[in-house]
This record gives structure tokens, C-alpha cells and sequence, in this order.
């Protein structure tokens, strides 16, 4: 008889309780202790043996910390004669590391992928991938969940109106924002962006008529803000009304909140729960944050049981 068991460690507890709500299956405790030296040790509160176990756990900061966490409970359950072990990873840590960028540079995304699969992992679970392509660096089953339908639902219910335009705050996101267009019935615009270094971008030219229209803009994360901040005062500039901001990873890296929150230009940022917020996010008033138990839960549940997973999104 087939038997479903939820693992959460310490990066996602929150999300994998309403996940566990949304299923009626209790989490399993993996008893994560660290030793003074700061190794990571585990050891399952319960027996697995034949078990389909889902271990929740975003690899956000600490990254390296809640990668290491993630190998080794994995690792623990492989030997612990769990029937599968599938990896449920809400953000996926290293994923812009997903080419050479220039000579002698590592691709730590297909690092990653190698370190998961070799601990044990059977398959992936993941939301909203950076970069699509990262699928291909796993020889094991991964599923990349879409976010779209949780933001698209809080968009049409309280950000809509016939002025709405849809904004790709650079040229690889337009794809991703002629989704929202053609579901939503909008036009689309797009920002050119230059960068002069890590994490540092400088808006240049807007793509599309934004004058008098309330502007959301569509990406996958929001770092430090940067891009972010700069786009908006580029949009309002050429005329925009209002600018929101929607993104799937709240990644958030210093000093990203205090330009949230600091800037004149943008009205309000939706993000969701696949990295949680800190309290200093949490007391800033135009962050809105979205659940995604749901829609990991019923990812969860269709995996377990062979049914379609695609079918939640397309």
C-alpha cells in the first residue's frame, strides 16, 4: 500500500505546514541538530521504509546552509529504504548559475543537480526556474511549477482595470510577461536594461506605449532591487500612473527593502511564499505576500498518485 510522508526542514516550516494542512498528512520531524564545529546532523523522527517522502526545502539564504541541509536529509531518508524520495524545492538556490558566463567559471546549477541527484533524490519539485534550460542538467524527473495562477487570480481581483499594461523589466522576460498579456487581455511593454555589473543595472529605454497606463511588472525574482527600482522610475517618467511589481522569489538580499521601501515610484510589490519573508519585509506595508501551499500541495498529491501535474498551470 502506497504511503505519502512530508519532510520539512528549517528553510520553508512555515509553507510546509499549510502544505501539510492542504494534504492531512502531518510532517515528519527530521530532528536537525548542528554540532559545534557547525556540521549538520539528522536523524527521522518515524519510519519511511517504503515510504513516497517530499522533503520541502528552499535552498534560499543561508543558501549554502539549506542546500547542505536538503543533501543530507535526503541522504538519510535513501538510507532509511524510503520508496522515493522527491525533492520539493520552492526556490532554486544557484540557478543563474546556469552558463560560463565568461572563461573559467563554474555552471553550479548542473553542481546542484548533480549533488541532488547523487544524494538520492528521485525526482524535483520546483517553482517559477530562473532559467528553463536547467531541467535538461537532471537524468531524473523534475517538474517546474508556474506561480502564474496564484498571482494571476490576486491581479484580477485587485489590480485590473482597463489601463493595465503588462511591463517585462528586460528583453529574457518577455515570454514570461505575454503569458499574463494573453490571459489577462493586455498589452505588453518592455524595459531596456544594461548592466554594468553584478547586481547593478541601469534602465535605458521603454519599449511600447506606457503614458497614462498603470503598469505591472512581471518577473521571476527580486534580488536587490536594484533592476527593480530603476525600471519604476524609468515607467513613471514616461508617463506611467501607477507601478506594481509581481515576482515569484523574494529573495530580497540587502538592500532591497529599504529601496521598496523608499521609493516614490513603486506603489506595491506582490511576491509569494516560496522564500520566506524576514520581519523587517514584514513591516513594510506595499509588500503583499501570496500563498503558494496550494498549488504545491495539489503538485504534491498528482505526483503521488501518477496524475498530471502540467494540467495546474496550462
Amino acid at each position: 500500500m502506497k504511503r505519502i510522508v512530508l519532510v520539512s526542514g528549517n528553510s520553508n516550516r512555515n509553507l510546509a505546514s499549510k502544505i501539510s494542512d492542504f494534504l492531512d498528512v502531518s510532517l515528519v520531524d527530521p530532528q536537525l541538530v548542528r554540532f559545534a564545529n557547525g556540521e549538520i546532523f539528522c536523524e527521522m523522527e518515524k519510519n519511511v521504509r517504503g515510504a513516497d517522502v517530499f522533503v520541502i526545502q528552499s535552498t534560499c539564504t543561508p543558501v549554502n546552509d539549506n542546500l547542505m541541509e536538503l543533501l543530507i536529509m535526503v541522504d538519510a531518508l535513501k538510507r532509511a529504504s524510503a520508496s522515493s524520495i522527491t525533492a520539493v524545492i520552492p526556490h532554486y538556490g544557484y540557478s543563474r548559475q546556469d552558463r560560463k558566463v565568461s572563461p573559467r567559471t563554474p555552471i553550479s546549477a548542473k553542481l546542484v543537480a548533480d549533488l541532488l541527484t547523487t544524494a538520492g533524490t528521485t525526482r524535483v519539485i520546483t517553482m517559477d526556474l530562473h532559467a528553463g534550460q536547467i531541467q535538461g542538467f537532471f537524468n531524473i524527473p523534475f517538474d517546474n511549477i508556474y506561480a502564474s495562477p496564484v498571482i494571476m487570480n490576486y491581479i484580477k481581483t485587485s489590480l485590473l482595470s482597463e489601463n493595465t499594461i503588462f511591463v517585462s523589466p528586460d528583453a529574457g522576460g518577455v515570454e514570461r510577461v505575454r503569458h499574463y498579456a494573453k490571459k489577462l487581455k493586455r498589452e505588453i511593454a518592455m524595459i531596456d536594461k544594461r548592466r554594468t555589473g553584478k547586481n547593478i543595472a541601469k534602465a535605458m529605454n521603454i519599449v511600447g506605449d506606457i503614458k497614462g497606463k498603470e503598469c505591472i511588472i512581471i518577473d521571476d525574482m527580486i534580488d536587490t532591487a536594484g533592476t527593480l527600482v530603476e525600471a519604476c522610475k524609468a515607467l513613471k517618467d514616461n508617463g506611467a500612473t501607477k507601478v506594481y511589481a509581481c515576482a515569484t522569489h523574494p529573495i530580497f538580499s540587502d538592500p532591497a527593502l529599504s529601496r521598496i521601501k523608499e521609493s516614490e515610484d513603486l506603489d506595491q510589490v506582490i511576491v509569494t511564499d516560496t522564500i520566506p519573508l524576514s520581519d523587517a519585509g514584514k513591516s513594510i506595508d506595499k509588500i503583499k505576500v501570496l500563498s503558494t501551499a496550494e498549488l504545491l500541495s495539489k503538485a504534491i498529491h498528482r505526483t503521488f498518485n501518477n496524475d498530471s501535474v502540467s494540467s495546474l498551470f496550462v
